[in-house]
């Protein structure tokens, strides 16, 4: 009777192991072939070097280049014009002064961007 209880315990234990045991041989499988897939697609020599700086000249600049056209024609049509302020109770509460200069102002204080409590400067 004893000897069985023992059994019945040990037996789930040994299961389990045998599972853990099984999920590490596939895991060590499936990472040595993704080590070899990627050091094949990687290529050796002159080749894959000619491949890179093609894929740079022809992909990588004309990229770049189309972004910089992008937000430069982008800009041109944004309008520069401050929103009008609108005095929220919930936003730009002050309960301690800034530790720097008159204390109202943040660090990176932009005076045609972040409005003070009571308006933007300059604008009466």
């Amino acid at each position: 009777m004893c000897t069985n209880l023992f059994r019945s315990i040990r037996q789930p234990e040994s299961k389990m192991a045998a599972f853990g045991r099984f999920s590490q041989v596939l895991l060590r499988s499936s990472l040595t072939q993704t080590r070899r897939q990627l050091s094949a697609a990687a290529g050796h020599g002159e080749q894959s070097g000619k491949t890179w700086k093609i894929l740079t000249f022809v992909v990588a600049l004309p990229g770049v280049g189309v972004c910089m056209l992008n937000t430069f024609l982008k800009e041109q049509h944004h309008s520069h014009e401050q929103p009008e302020f609108v005095p929220y109770t919930h936003l730009r509460i002050r309960s301690k002064r800034f530790p720097w200069g008159d204390g109202n102002k943040s660090l990176f204080h932009n005076p045609h961007v972040n409005p003070l409590p009571d308006g933007y400067e300059g604008h009466e």
